[in-house]
């Protein structure tokens, strides 16, 4: 038995649905594709295992996040390394959309990426609680304490009406 049996059939079914969940981790298309694609490798490295999760979409949104995760650590150090080089420019503050769902995508982006994370898996993807502390290796207790102060950052971003329309 082919120990990769069943990889691209799954990888071709959940690509897209895996991009769109990458977009809203990082915001950006080109960013998401790429994601998305080291995400499939590493999945793709991890097949065995994988096929054999209780739940093969939650193990591949975990190998997605970790990927975003790492991602943004790498280019925190960047930034970090860059700033100690060059003077600090103040940057260009974000636009102002008027539609919700650009509203909340450009104030989901404003939140840490952990929260980040937290927020898309569990509303964007509708994750319980449990399944996103599984799929971000940390507890439900870290979940349910990230949730609120990353809604909390939102509601403090674009107003509580903003979120409670968009969230519900």
């Amino acid at each position: 038995m082919d120990r990769l049996e069943g990889f691209a059939e799954y990888a071709g079914a959940r690509q897209r649905h895996l991009r769109r969940s990458a977009y809203l981790l990082c915001g950006d298309w080109h960013l998401a594709e790429d994601l998305t694609q080291t995400a499939l490798v590493h999945l793709c490295r991890s097949w065995g295992r994988a096929r054999q999760a209780e739940s093969l979409d939650a193990y591949a949104h975990k190998v997605l996040v970790n990927t975003f995760l790492r991602h943004k650590r790498k280019y925190q150090r960047q930034v970090e390394r860059a700033a100690a080089y060059a003077s600090g420019q103040p940057q260009a503050a974000p636009a102002e959309p008027t539609d919700l769902r650009l509203s909340l995508q450009a104030a989901l982006h404003l939140l840490p990426p952990r929260a980040r994370a937290v927020v898309v898996l569990r509303f964007w993807e509708d994750m319980s609680v449990e399944a996103t502390a599984a799929a971000l290796e940390c507890s439900v207790g870290n979940v349910k304490s990230q949730t609120s102060r990353a809604l909390a950052r939102l509601r403090e971003i674009v107003g509580d009406s903003l979120i409670d329309s968009g969230l519900q």
